[in-house]
């Protein structure tokens, strides 16, 4: 698991060097100019960071579906050899999609000078202001979609139906509360990320405001990946104890400050 948290980490960092940066600057300039060149740029590797946490959040899956159902054969299946296996081909297909999908926009004729409805070069906005034929886009974003997107959340998905099953087994409760805390942060992580990129399909496709497109995309590319280190830093005892007694000398403090004010 903490192979994976380490790429995991690794991706969401560069992933948020996408975007994160040049909104910056155009917030610190007041200026919404980006060129060709580095628009291209931009949907190329916002694809390839976004497939690749993808992919690892499948392979994370995966781990606790071994750990939990087969926890005899854990350590002689997922060995190291194995876990990186596994990176290499997810970043391999993750580099495939983000070539294929850079190289299917250059095909296309643009205006002289267009404005974007959104912060970065999201590719389904780019491919809306095409002036030129986007019928093979479309068809080869939705099938890119429905495989490297729908793959990976239909292997989630498995894995955790025999997961859950497995749990119900467990006759003891602290067993079975165990064996799902182990679960709880990527299952935290999942939801988020999944349910931020639904909502920004969700909502291009029920309303036509970039506005709200534009907001609910701020969700998955910033927020979600700055909220994974602290969802998985939760997991430490450490950090878990360093909380309580920062909450708990903080109430104390509160208290202290109130009674003190009550005095006079």
């Amino acid at each position: 698991m903490y192979f994976f948290l380490a790429h995991l980490s690794f991706v969401d960092i560069c992933f948020i060097s996408t975007t994160v940066p040049k909104m910056l600057m155009n917030i610190q300039t007041h200026s919404k100019v980006i060129t060709y060149t580095g628009c291209i740029s931009q949907i190329c590797f916002s694809i390839l960071f976004a497939g690749w946490d993808d992919f690892l959040l499948a392979l994370m899956a995966y781990d606790r579906f071994m750990a939990i159902c087969h926890p005899l054969q854990y350590r002689v299946i997922m060995n190291p050899r194995f876990c990186g296996l596994l990176v290499l081909v997810s970043w391999i297909m993750s580099v495939l999609n983000s070539l294929l999908q850079s190289l299917m926009v250059l095909r296309l004729t643009f205006c002289t000078d267009m404005e974007i409805p959104h912060f970065f070069c999201e590719l389904n906005q780019i491919i809306q202001l095409a002036c030129s034929d986007t019928f093979v886009n479309d068809t080869v974003l939705y099938i890119s979609t429905v495989l490297l997107a729908g793959g990976p959340l239909a292997g989630i998905l498995c894995s955790y139906s025999k997961i859950i099953s497995s749990i119900c087994k467990i006759s003891s409760a602290q067993g079975k509360y165990k064996a799902f805390s182990t679960c709880a942060s990527h299952l935290s992580v999942v939801s988020l990320f999944y349910c931020t990129v639904l909502g920004v399909y969700l909502i291009s496709a029920a309303t036509q405001r970039s506005h709200a497109s534009a907001v609910a995309s701020v969700m998955y590319t910033v927020v979600t990946p700055m909220l994974n280190p602290f969802i998985y830093s939760l997991r430490n005892r450490d950090i878990k104890g360093a909380l309580t007694r920062f909450f708990k000398r903080a109430t104390i403090k509160g208290t202290i400050v109130l009674v003190v004010k009550k005095c006079p």
